[in-house]
């Protein structure tokens, strides 16, 4: 992981454009005002606002004091108002927010923020548990400890196929299966669920508590994409087709490729394996719409490739797809790398992250930590 302290900063100044060449810049500012950005430049937000009195940075212009929960949460959505006019159409914010006790009662901010957000125009396309394998103790005797946060997936697409998300990027650098059908490299994981199973990060920077930048990682991963048009700003989606191969390292898969190749069966036979599923058994045959649909000839190679290949018919079912190429929107001009926003950067474990990712990103905060105090 980058040291906090590479990052490029600059601290009073006005970036109408960031220039490509620069992969990360941190600004000196306030979340509420980004006029210094263009509209529809960001393709993704990924950050953690401070949490309601949860702690005291002593700005007069902070976020996390208000005298009310309702008041905090009117304030960040009024924050986020600012951000919507920076999205492209296929962008998402990961919002990571945490719950406060107030008079030894859960205050309720997550639930309170996540149905004001709806009203106020977002769509909530998946609210993430952050579970924490470890945490602070808590010396308390009428109730457990606190062990999760939420992280919330939002977007202002009209559409939820207009969104951007890429579970390919995700489950390839994990080098796991992001879900049956999709990509393998050893076994199924949580990581493509909405249950986030991560270390909470210690901070020598002084910020209270900076996500783990793991999070950041799956954030940018799923939602930002590696190249966008630079006239019209669209993603490069990946372009899969069906593999015959299977994941090796499942004693199935490799007894089913192995069956394979000795009865010489073809991609022919794969195709019709694949056409036909598991819906040509049982009572998948009665109850799926498709079953019965498929020609005389796939339902001949399936029936010879299900002789063959007997109980592990099924392995090639839910074979993975393999990225081919690019689907470009056809404008014929170079990309760029997706930019990613940090409105409150804290010790900028995002930009960080982006960078390692090869996206551009901005970070924004209003007191940037010491180790970014060069300014250019």
């Amino acid at each position: 992981m980058t040291n906090s302290a590479t990052l490029e900063c600059v601290t009073g100044t006005t970036l109408y454009a960031v220039p490509p060449q620069i992969s990360s810049v941190c600004h000196q500012g306030d979340a509420r005002d980004l006029a210094f950005l263009a509209d529809t430049s960001i393709d993704l937000i990924v950050t953690s606002p401070p949490y309601w009195l949860r702690r005291d940075y002593g700005h007069p212009d902070q976020l996390g004091q208000e005298a009310t929960p309702q008041a905090y949460i009117e304030a960040l959505l009024g924050i986020m108002s600012v951000w919507v006019r920076l999205l492209r159409p296929h962008a998402s914010v990961f919002l990571n927010i945490g719950d406060t006790y107030q008079d030894g009662f859960l205050a309720g901010i997550p639930a309170r923020f996540e149905l004001a957000a709806r009203d106020a125009g977002w769509h909530v396309v998946n609210h993430i548990v952050w579970a924490k394998a470890v945490g602070r103790p808590e010396p308390v005797a009428y109730r457990l400890s606190s062990r999760h946060e939420a992280i919330f997936h939002l977007t202002r697409a009209k559409h939820a196929a207009d969104v951007f998300f890429d579970r390919y990027a995700l489950a390839c650098d994990r080098a796991k299966a992001a879900n049956p059908g999709d990509v393998w490299a050893s076994t199924f994981t949580e990581e493509s669920d909405d249950l986030w199973e991560l270390h909470p990060t210690r901070s020598k920077s002084g910020h209270l508590a900076p996500f783990p930048p793991e999070l950041a990682r799956r954030a940018i991963l799923l939602a930002c994409p590696e190249h966008i048009c630079t006239v019209c700003g669209a993603p490069h989606t990946r372009r899969l087709e069906p593999s015959a191969d299977l994941d090796p390292t499942r004693p199935q898969a490799k007894r089913a490729m192995e069956l394979f190749q000795q009865h010489g069966l073809t991609e022919e036979h794969l195709a019709a394996i694949r056409a036909v599923g598991i819906s040509d058994a049982g009572k998948a045959k009665v109850i799926q719409k498709g079953s019965g649909r498929n020609t005389a000839q796939v339902q001949r190679l399936a029936a010879e490739a299900k002789a063959a290949l007997k109980g592990y018919f099924r392995e090639f079912t839910f074979a993975p797809k393999r990225m081919v190429g690019w689907n470009a929107c056809g404008c014929g001009v170079p990309s760029q790398p997706g930019m990613v926003l940090d409105p409150f950067m804290g010790s900028g474990t995002t930009l960080n992250v982006a960078r390692e990712l090869g996206r551009r990103s901005i970070g924004v905060d209003l007191v940037l930590p010491d180790t970014q105090q060069k300014a250019d």
